[in-house]
């Protein structure tokens, strides 16, 4: 089965900072909003009910798997899922970038943000 990458997008900002972090491997719902926070210079912080029910979505749809693999460290680290970004899941997250790039390029024509 084929799917349309383009009927994803626009992405939802949580969704794409969401598959955004699980790009540079897989995470935990807490690894995942510290990534995110990091990654935006703290200018967005996930409410963990609002991730959770990202990552709901995103694994409905294919985008995010939960991976079986667990930490080997006792303790709280047991009780965490963890998730991955599907194969369909990275051609989606990098559409949204080339459209984020896209948007940047007629931003800087028309003076709107500094650059070439």
């Amino acid at each position: 089965m084929t799917r349309d990458i383009a009927s994803f997008l626009p992405l939802p900002p949580r969704d794409y900072l969401v598959l955004f972090s699980l790009t540079d491997g897989e995470r935990h719902g807490y690894g995942i909003v510290k990534d995110v926070e990091a990654l935006t210079e703290g200018l967005v912080t996930l409410d963990p009910s609002n991730l959770y029910r990202s990552i709901k979505r995103l694994i409905d749809d294919g985008l995010v798997a939960e991976s079986s693999q667990r930490s080997t460290t006792a303790g709280a680290e047991e009780r965490r899922r963890y998730y991955s970004i599907t194969s369909f899941g990275k051609d989606v997250v990098a559409a949204e970038a080339e459209r984020f790039s896209q948007l940047a390029d007629a931003a800087r024509s028309r003076r709107l943000i500094p650059g070439g």
